[in-house]
């Protein structure tokens, strides 16, 4: 086996899905403030509010989340319990600029983010931070309209000045924006982007998506200035989509929305748009908002490595008549009959992961990290434990297709965060019961709970993979 001998072992998660304490420390109200659960969910992840405004009827989980902002230090210490040689984390953006404008940052969330980093350099964790992760401060989407607004890249890069040289010694990898092409399926959660039905919804996106990439090389840039040292991601909802049969329709159908997915890394990797995408925008009639000198920053300042979340494959057709979709998931796509999926209706596809680690290595030659993988379940705690062998069977299947991809396929990689280490709140849905977790925590779907923590059957399962580096998964 030869994954190499500092690989990077951890989990990750979100602030605005662990972090909670929205009110506290002077931080600002932030886009998934205003998110609710429910039946609702979905619309305002796409669309946003209309106006940000508290209804009663409705319960905001990311307030809340599991509080992780009392309880990090002890939370720290049970991912170094399990031998995490890596942490994933996120930055909340409106903790340490409340506004997103300011031109001087709270020196509060600064310092709660330099307690954390300090914890894991006592702990002999490696931080991989995320700036931007499902995150806008609510006063720049109603101000400026978010990532549509090119003043949004000077606010960015204050905020990635300010932590670079903030964190400079203690944090050394760096992810600019989450899951980036999820501003195509959720603009809101994504990016604080709002679109309506009646809007243009390419035009807006588009727009928002070249201010993101442009604000991710100068971010690139700047993060080198500050430390030599320093290594900057990508990082993309990855998965490999397949064509429902050997159709060359298919196959094409198939082809295209891969291709919905290269073009960020195809910028960020390879420093330019593709042509297949300029073709696209000359169809729809979408001029991008391109000023002088924007391609030549693209092309200057590319990414070190690509990162990728990986839960599942897709699979799509030509034939407009078939609708035998699975349920549960942003990312719309054909039931596999190949496949099994998991409560939420997610296709589980472990072979899945090592032949999309392959399509973006063969693709692009730089390093990748699997920084999110992971099965979301509803976990039964009975007399303070949990028997999640279903999580410990889905995550080592992964594990050995991932461990094969290097060893028989030879992908360079350097890590794997699972995601959701601890319990939090789901992106897509806001559920608690949802849990991804080694580590339970007591929080239900109403923020009810002691939020107590709870080491799971598969917290000494991981351990014990960290421990020997992969080789013991039984």
């Amino acid at each position: 086996m030869t994954l190499r001998n500092d690989f990077l072992w951890g989990g990750a998660t979100a602030a605005n899905q662990c972090e909670g304490a929205y009110n506290k420390g002077c931080r600002g109200l932030s886009n998934m403030d205003f998110v609710p659960t429910g039946k609702d969910r979905e619309r305002f992840l796409v669309e946003g509010p209309l106006e940000f405004k508290d209804n009663p009827e409705y319960y905001y989980p990311s307030r809340k989340a599991i509080d992780m902002y009392s309880h990090y230090e002890s939370d720290l210490e049970l991912f170094s319990e399990m031998g995490f040689k890596a942490y994933r984390m996120s930055l909340s953006w409106s903790r340490i600029f409340p506004n997103g404008d300011e031109c001087e940052p709270n020196k509060e969330g600064l310092a709660f983010y330099r307690s954390i980093f300090k914890k894991c350099k006592e702990l002999g964790i490696e931080p991989v931070v995320t700036i931007c992760h499902f995150d806008c401060p609510v006063h720049l989407i109603e101000t400026y309209g978010s990532w549509t607004n090119r003043k949004m890249i000077d606010f960015y890069l204050n905020f990635c000045e300010v932590i670079f040289k903030e964190y400079k010694g203690l944090v050394n990898y760096w992810l600019t924006f989450n899951e980036i092409n999820m501003i195509l399926h959720a603009p809101y959660m994504a990016a604080g982007v709002r679109v309506l039905p009646t809007d243009n919804r390419e035009a807006i996106i588009y727009s928002a998506v070249h201010h993101q990439l442009l604000a991710s090389a100068l971010a690139t840039k700047l993060a080198k200035e500050v430390d030599v040292n320093n290594q900057v991601g990508c990082m993309i909802a990855a998965g490999d989509t397949y064509a429902n049969t050997c159709n060359p329709k298919d196959v094409l159908e198939a082809q295209n929305v891969n291709r919905e997915n290269f073009l960020f890394i195809d910028v960020q990797s390879r420093g330019a748009y593709p042509n297949y995408f300029l073709k696209q925008l000359e169809r729809l009639g979408i001029e991008l908002p391109i000023k002088p000198g924007d391609e030549e920053i693209l092309a200057e300042y590319t990414v070190d490595f690509i990162s990728m979340s990986y839960y599942s494959s897709g699979l799509v057709s030509a034939d407009p008549e078939l609708k035998d979709q699975t349920e549960g998931n942003l990312f719309p796509t054909l039931n596999n009959p190949y496949l099994t999926t998991s409560e939420w209706g997610w296709l589980i596809d472990p072979l899945g992961l090592r032949i999309t680690l392959n399509t973006l290595y063969d693709r692009y030659q730089k390093p990748l990290f699997i920084v999110e993988n992971g099965l979301g379940a509803k976990d039964e705690l009975v007399n303070g434990h949990v028997q999640d062998d279903y999580r410990i069977s889905y995550l080592s299947s992964h594990i050995k297709e991932m461990i094969a991809a290097v060893d028989n396929d030879g992908v360079d990689l350097l890590g794997y965060t699972s995601w959701g280490c601890i319990d939090s709140v789901s992106a897509s849905t806001g559920e608690m019961s949802k849990r991804y977790g080694f580590i339970y925590v007591d929080v239900d779907n109403e923020g009810e709970g002691t939020a107590k923590r709870y080491k799971k059957a598969s917290f000494n399962w991981y351990k014990q993979v960290i421990a020997t580096n992969g080789k013991d998964l039984d």
